[in-house]
């Protein structure tokens, strides 16, 4: 089973992403732009001026994500999809090329037969992730929408999760999940620990016990009358 959470930077997928991998026990594809940006060694200075610079890395991100899903075996967590062709539009001036590639089509079919979930944005959730150029709300909104187009475009049916709240989001994706045959993996067992009982108070052999004594209040013998 491929689950992918797509959207715009700063919505929450990883979070989501972690939480199917643990839950469910599934490989979690991480996102793969960091690890290529540091192949590349370069930085996101260099990226913002230098355009065949930006197009060579996109290009080699979009490559990065499809080589890495073949090798699961079709059963994943994938943080990111086709999300950095996004990017691709925003960025840098071979959008059409890489849209118009025979692997982007072939990729865009093979993600429309998994389950996709689409994070919407929310001002809230906005942080600098210090992977991509700017993380103002304008840009979150061009890039969420340019998500939609091609979740839109390419026919692929996916599920909209516009909540916040980590636990309404939980229970939607669990849902879902659920009716697609997938059951959590079970928790690990705790070790049982003994709780020891009540400690039983035994008289000493020098004490004598009375009425008065009870329950062996550890009067001594020689104050005991006769």
């Amino acid at each position: 089973m491929r689950i992918y959470f797509v959207g715009s930077h700063a919505t929450g997928k990883t979070t989501l992403c972690r939480y199917v991998s643990r839950r469910y026990g599934l490989p979690m594809i991480s996102e793969v732009a960091r690890a290529v940006l540091a192949e590349m060694e370069t930085g996101l200075d260099a990226l913002r001026t230098d355009m065949d610079l930006v197009a060579e890395y996109q290009e080699r991100v979009f490559a990065r994500q499809v080589a890495v899903e073949k090798l699961h075996d079709g059963k994943f967590v994938s943080d990111r999809a086709f999300d950095n062709l996004a990017y691709v539009a925003e960025h840098t001036t071979n959008a059409a090329a890489m849209m118009n590639d025979q692997r982007f089509v072939d990729y865009m079919k093979w993600v429309s037969e998994g389950i996709v979930f689409f994070l919407r944005p929310h001002q809230s959730l906005l942080k600098d992730d210090g992977i991509r150029a700017g993380v103002s709300w304008d840009s979150v909104l061009r890039i969420d929408g340019m998500v939609k187009l091609m979740l839109e475009q390419h026919r692929i049916s996916y599920l909209p999760l516009e909540s916040v709240s980590m636990q309404e989001r939980v229970r939607a994706v669990e849902f879902v999940l659920g009716r697609c045959g997938l059951q959590p993996q079970p928790a690990p067992s705790l070790p049982r620990v003994r709780t020891p009982g009540p400690a039983v108070i035994k008289p000493s052999p020098s004490i004598k016990a009375s009425i008065e004594s009870w329950p062996y209040a550890l009067v001594e013998n020689s104050d005991v009358e006769a």
